[in-house]
C-alpha cells in the first residue's frame, strides 16, 4: 500500500511525506504484517478486509485530489479496541494538524459506546489537494454503533447539537421514503474551522431504482438533477433496480445551512454491476468523455495501483460518485488496493 500511495502522489503532483506518514500511523503495528497472512481484522473499508481505500476526486475545473478512507486498527483489533485506537489517533492528529474538534466535541459522547455494534465505529478520510501543504481530515462514524434501531435517534440528536435543526427532517423527507429499504449509513464531520467545513449524512438505498436517487437529490435546489439518470445509465446500463450493493446518497451541510443541504452526491457500487474491471474502466472513460474529463486519467490511476489484467477480477474500481452543487459538479473514483487479493467472488 505504501508503494501505491507513493505512485498516486507522483501521478497527482503531491508531496508524499505526509500521506505516507498518515498511512503508517493508521496501520500501526500492522504496517509490517506480511500480506500473505490473513487480514488482522475484517475491515469493511474494502472487500478483502484491507483497512485502506484510495479515491481520486475529479473537479469540473480540472483539479484532482487524492483521498484515502482508512480504519485505524488496534494492536489487538476488535470493534471496541479499534474505537479506542481511533480516539488515540485523534489526539495525535489534532496536535499535529491543528484540527478543529468543536463539532466532534459537541457529539462525542454519542459516538463512543462502551460496546460498539455494527461493522465499524470510526473511519478516517484524508484529502490531499494538489499543491496543498496539509491534508483535510474527516471522520466517519457508524450511526448504528448503538444498534440499528438507534441510528435515527443518533442522527437526529447529532444534527440538533450541531445547530442543524431542520437537517434531519429534510433527510428523512427526501431520502428515507421507503421503510426498511432506506437506512442511515454514515455520519461524517470535517475537522477544520473553515466556512466550507461539512457535516455529512449518507443514506443507503436497498433495491432502489434511479427515481429513488432523484427524489433524494430534490432536497438540494438548483442542481442539474438530470445528471443522475445519465450517470446511472452510463455506468450501469440496463439496470432497472440496484439489487446488489445499494446506491448511496449523501447530503452536505455547511455554515449557514439548516434544513437545506448545499450538496448532493450519489455513489454507485460499480463493482457489482460489471463482469470485470476492464468493463468498469470502459464505462468510467465513457462517463468522463461526457463530462469533458480526460478518459486516460482514470487509466493512469489504475496503473498506479496495479499491473494485473483488468479482466481477471472485479472490484478494483469499487464505487464511482457524482457530486452536484448549484453551478458545480464533479466525480470521484474509488480504487481498492487489493492488498489481500481483492474482491471475493
Amino acid at each position: 500500500m505504501t508503494g501505491q500511495m507513493r505512485n498516486l502522489c507522483t501521478l497527482l503532483g503531491i508531496e508524499e511525506e505526509v500521506p505516507s506518514r498518515l498511512l503508517a500511523d493508521l496501520l500501526g503495528v500492522h504496517a509490517e504484517r506480511p500480506l500473505t497472512d490473513p487480514p488482522p481484522f475484517p475491515s469493511d473499508v474494502a472487500d478483502d478486509g484491507t483497512p485502506v481505500e484510495f479515491s481520486i476526486q475529479f473537479d469540473d475545473d480540472g483539479r484532482r485530489h487524492l483521498r484515502t478512507l482508512c480504519e485505524a486498527l488496534a494492536p489487538e483489533p476488535t470493534a471496541a479496541n479499534n474505537l479506542t485506537a481511533a480516539q488515540d489517533l485523534l489526539s495525535v492528529l489534532a496536535e499535529r494538524h491543528h484540527l478543529d474538534l468543536g463539532k466532534l466535541d459537541a457529539v462525542r459522547d454519542l459516538l463512543t459506546p462502551e460496546h460498539p455494534q455494527g461493522d465499524f465505529s470510526w473511519w478516517w478520510s484524508f484529502i490531499f489537494p494538489q499543491g496543498a501543504a496539509a491534508p483535510k481530515i474527516k471522520i466517519y462514524v457508524n450511526p448504528a454503533m448503538h444498534g440499528e434501531e438507534e441510528a435515527p435517534k443518533l442522527v437526529e440528536e447529532a444534527f440538533q447539537r450541531l445547530g442543524l435543526h431542520g437537517a434531519f427532517a429534510t433527510a428523512t423527507k427526501f431520502g428515507m421514503q421507503r421503510h426498511g429499504q432506506d437506512r442511515f449509513a454514515f455520519f461524517a464531520l470535517d475537522l477544520d474551522d473553515s466556512p466550507t467545513a461539512r457535516v455529512k449524512l449518507y443514506l443507503a438505498h436497498r433495491d432502489a431504482d434511479v427515481a429513488v436517487a432523484e427524489r433524494a437529490a430534490a432536497a438540494v435546489p438548483g442542481i442539474e438533477a438530470g445528471r443522475i439518470r445519465e450517470f446511472c445509465d452510463v455506468l450501469a446500463p440496463g439496470t432497472a433496480e440496484f439489487t446488489r450493493r445499494p446506491l448511496i446518497s449523501s447530503y452536505s451541510f455547511v455554515e449557514g445551512d439548516d434544513s437545506t443541504p448545499s450538496n448532493y452526491s450519489l455513489y454507485l457500487p460499480l463493482r457489482d454491476y460489471v463482469e470485470h474491471d476492464g468493463i468498469a474502466l470502459e464505462r468510467v472513460q465513457e462517463l468522463f468523455r461526457g463530462q469533458d474529463l480526460a478518459p486516460e486519467s482514470i487509466t493512469e490511476v489504475l496503473r498506479a495501483v496495479t499491473d494485473r489484467p483488468l479482466a481477471d477480477n472485479t472490484g478494483l474500481i469499487a464505487h464511482v460518485s457524482l457530486r452536484l452543487s448549484p453551478g458545480t459538479s464533479g466525480n470521484s473514483v474509488y480504487v481498492s488496493s487489493e492488498a489481500y487479493g481483492g474482491t471475493r467472488r
